[in-house]
């Protein structure tokens, strides 16, 4: 029997290397295209990363301030989160978004999907929209620490071109979003108000 392919690498053996609640690490004996021997390790999530773009009524959206163990920075960025693999990525941004700002959204869409580090990870991401918005009580996880703040559209959207906000769900819902909006493909009147947040009406 034949070794297995993913792509054009050829698989010899998988093991484990590391594996937790959040993350689990496999390592790959591979030949690879060019026929070489080699090592391919993956780091696969066991949670979907869900973000929210959270907009009102007057074009605001809501932040959220955090430092980030990782890079040792703190971060502004759209309420985002895990998805267990199994549960409704809607279901999930639906309960990030409470948790971490208080709020409420009536009406939803997905705005994007895409990979977020697809050469050593499987880590996926979806973004969504959300606006009818009303505002509860914020219940964040006991190991965060977060700052909330709202902002107009338009200041999101310059912090990101000014290098300000460099998480990745933040940049790529808000890039998306604008774009979407010039050619029409945001629901109203969400569409409109980032348009005018952007004097692009």
């Amino acid at each position: 029997m034949s070794n297995p392919k993913i792509g054009p690498w050829t698989v010899h053996s998988a093991a484990d290397a590391f594996d937790n609640p959040w993350i689990n690490v496999t390592d790959h004996k591979v030949t690879h295209p060019n026929g070489e021997a080699g090592q391919y390790s993956v780091v696969r999530f066991k949670n979907l990363a869900v973000g929210v773009l959270p907009i009102d009524q007057n074009g605001d959206v809501w932040l959220v301030g955090q430092h980030r163990f990782p890079h040792d920075r703190y971060s502004w960025e759209l309420p985002e989160g895990g998805a267990p693999l199994a549960e409704d990525p809607l279901e999930a941004a639906k309960r990030e978004l409470a948790e971490e700002t208080g709020l409420h959204a009536k009406e939803w869409s997905e705005l994007t999907r895409f990979d977020l580090s697809n050469s050593v990870t499987d880590e996926r991401a979806i973004g969504f929209l959300a606006w009818g918005l009303s505002q509860g009580e914020a219940s964040p996880e006991a190991s965060e620490e977060l700052t909330i703040k709202r902002v107009s559209f338009r200041t999101l959207f310059e912090m990101v071109l000014k290098g300000e906000v460099r998480d990745s769900l933040t940049i790529v819902m808000t890039l998306t979003a604008h774009a979407k909006a010039l050619r029409g493909d945001v629901p109203q009147p969400i569409c409109g108000h980032i348009l005018a947040a952007t004097g692009q009406t």
